[in-house]
């Protein structure tokens, strides 16, 4: 099984409502794409100062499944719609579960 994270940074103008908005836009990335075990992602809980305003977590049964859902064109359309334009930072990292 392989395990991806994605840790989003927010520009400091983004609105709660652009985030709710994007938020709502990742949730529905297993129906609209799938190929995923299972997925998780949410808001910081605001615990720590300094900590990355979202998280991602999603797991694939393998590196096939990992790359159809990275290549996946409403995926593509989710990060260039929702994502990128508010992004003040992003790191991810795949690994084997």
């Amino acid at each position: 099984m392989l395990r991806h994270v994605v840790i989003f940074t927010w520009t400091e103008d983004t609105d709660q409502a652009t985030r709710d908005a994007t938020l709502a836009a990742l949730r529905r990335l297993p129906d609209e794409v799938g190929g995923m075990s299972s997925f998780a992602v949410g808001p910081d809980a605001g615990l720590v100062d300094g900590n990355a305003h979202t998280a991602l977590v999603a797991d694939f049964p393998d590196v096939e499944a990992f790359r159809a859902y990275a290549g996946d064109a409403r995926h593509l359309e989710v990060i260039a719609e929702y994502v990128k334009p508010h992004l003040a930072a992003r790191s991810a990292v795949q690994y084997e579960v």
